[in-house]
């Protein structure tokens, strides 16, 4: 009761906080140059690093993007710090996932909204496109990078609420959006192919947690998340042990850790495995809720999905090249 009591008062504390901050803010800054045109380079500041690339290639030089989520962070549990909620509150335009991946931020996301332009780009692919989840009773598997196809409808969104804040730019932005998307396109035939080279009885993806669906739904992979969608969930023994039993008698022979999750449960089940006989190998390190490190290949949206898909085809038994894409592009050129 007292933890419970001390938690409760440290939440207060910092919303507390957080609204102070941004109330000293907002009234610190020009209401016309909040609700007008912005001159000068755009200030765009997008929490996953996903989002944040579409960005940055679609503005180009006029825009300056601020990532709030780096590589390894887990958007699931992350919590504003008084850096962010500065930079959210003096930004031009913000960009989060929404589809509930940024829990602990959504509540001042939306009360921010009311106020500034902010918009929740992932919510811009079609109803009908998004996968339900059973646990998630009204929401939405929020995972939607992991599909390119999808993907493109957040690029589209990300370019149209650019040219709203900035109609002068509107040939340079059209003209940058085009080429992303021809990148993307790129991506998903390069997946679509590698991946069916993998036999139709291993295209098993077993991963940390629940992130992977709209990819196997996109390609034709069976996915096992050990977690739910959301990383806060947790998966007790008796999930690890049904999980090992499942992998046992399918003679399933990789599971794969991720960047942004801890692997102790990957490594229960691994154990678990190897307690019935049965080896089961790590397949490599994916990249799920953020990308790689800035200024990398993986720390771009293409070479994160380059890289996820070559390391399943080649764990997997299929045929991918070492470098996938990437290589094949540089063998070309």
């Amino acid at each position: 009761m007292h933890t419970s009591a001390r938690g409760w008062t440290k939440r207060i504390w910092i919303y507390a906080v957080a609204f102070c901050l941004a109330t000293g803010v907002l009234l610190s800054t020009d209401r016309d140059t909040v609700a007008g045109a912005v001159s000068g380079r755009i200030k765009v500041v997008a929490t996953t690093s996903m989002i944040a690339d579409a960005a940055s290639a679609i503005g180009g030089e006029r825009v300056e993007v601020t990532a709030l989520m780096g590589p390894g962070i887990d958007p699931h549990t992350y919590r504003q710090t008084r850096s962010d909620i500065v930079a959210l509150v003096k930004a031009d335009v913000v960009f989060w996932n929404g589809l509930y991946l940024e829990a602990q931020l959504e509540e001042f996301l939306v009360d921010l909204g009311k106020r500034k332009r902010v918009f929740a780009v992932g919510e811009a692919v079609p109803p009908d496109q998004l996968i339900s989840h059973k646990t998630y009773a009204g929401r939405f598997d929020p995972h939607v990078w992991m599909d390119p196809d999808r993907w493109r409808h957040v690029v589209n969104s990300v370019r149209d609420r650019l040219i709203a804040v900035s109609p002068d730019d509107e040939a340079l932005f059209q003209a940058n959006a085009d080429a992303y998307l021809k990148r993307i396109a790129e991506i998903g035939v390069y997946a679509r192919q590698a991946l069916a080279s993998v036999r139709e009885g291993q295209r098993v993806l077993l991963t940390a947690h629940d992130a992977f669906n709209y990819f196997g739904k996109s390609y034709g992979y069976e996915v096992i998340g050990i977690q739910g969608i959301s990383t806060e969930s947790e998966a007790g023994l008796s999930r690890i042990r049904a999980i090992v039993e499942d992998i046992v008698a399918r003679k399933i022979s990789a599971v794969f850790v991720e960047t942004s999750v801890a692997d102790r449960n990957v490594r229960a089940v691994i154990e678990g495995a190897a307690a019935r006989g049965h080896k089961v190998s790590i397949g490599g390190e994916l990249f799920s809720d953020a990308m790689g490190k800035p200024g990398t290949y993986e720390g771009t949206y293409v070479g994160m999905i380059d890289h996820n898909v070559t390391t399943i085809t080649r764990a997997l038994g299929g045929s991918a090249p070492e470098r996938g894409m990437a290589g094949l592009l540089t063998v070309s050129g």
